[in-house]
């Protein structure tokens, strides 16, 4: 009897180890399914993350369009491309000629540009607190998805601002920022800077009429300085 338990005993011990060599599949199988989940959890939070990025870096550009009479009475159209993902405000002033003056406020790099129509050059200058001010209520506006704005004459103050330009005074347009680059490309910037006027030994050299959503509207004169 105590040779047959033993032999039992035996057999027993000798049937164990299949059942352990049998779980040891299931233990390859359980970790290849945690890998292959961890890496489908990873691509998932990848992809998430760079749809997310994409979509918040994406420039928003919203145009707001004036229509206005000048300080001459005559009709001007205007468009303001508000770009807040490049903190500029850009204004395209169109004459009734047809003639487009482009304007660009960029309160990034704080710069105020002008290229006036049919003219081979742009005139600079830094931006002011009430530079600032206008570009905020663009940035409003285009929050508010205002498209379309229609000044009344009656209420609109019209200002003039004399701008004398610098002789032998060009900026390097390398070190203005993208938007003014863009706009002036393989055109001269010359500085300007807000004066009295000319006076009466020099001659006024242009004039562009733009108008803001305050309700002001400004004829920019630039003159030359003297040497």
């Amino acid at each position: 009897m105590e040779e047959e338990r033993s032999s039992a005993g035996n057999t027993t011990s000798a049937e164990r180890p299949p059942l352990a060599e049998s779980k040891t599949p299931s233990r390859i199988l359980w970790v290849i399914l945690s890998v292959i989940l961890f890496f489908a959890i990873v691509g998932i939070s990848v992809v998430v993350i760079f749809s997310f990025t994409h979509r918040t870096t994406k420039p928003v550009l919203q145009i707001v369009r004036l229509t206005f009479q000048n300080h001459q009475g005559s009709q001007m159209n205007q468009s303001a491309f508000v770009d807040k993902s490049k903190n500029t405000v850009t204004y395209h002033v169109t004459s009734p000629s047809n003639h487009t003056t482009v304007v660009l406020f960029d309160s990034k790099n704080g710069y105020v540009c002008y290229k006036p129509a049919d003219q081979n050059a742009c005139y600079l200058r830094k931006m002011d607190d009430w530079d600032l001010e206008n570009v905020q209520i663009s940035f409003n506006l285009s929050e508010h998805r205002v498209n379309q704005l229609l000044l009344q004459n009656n209420q609109t103050k019209y200002y003039r601002e004399f701008l004398g330009i610098l002789p032998g005074r060009q900026a390097n347009a390398g070190s203005l920022g993208d938007a003014i680059q863009t706009l002036c490309e393989q055109t001269s910037i010359y500085w300007v800077r807000k004066g009295d006027g000319p006076g009466k030994k020099r001659l006024i050299y242009l004039c562009i009429d733009i108008c803001f959503p305050s309700n002001i509207c400004l004829s920019v004169c630039f003159y030359y300085l003297p040497d």
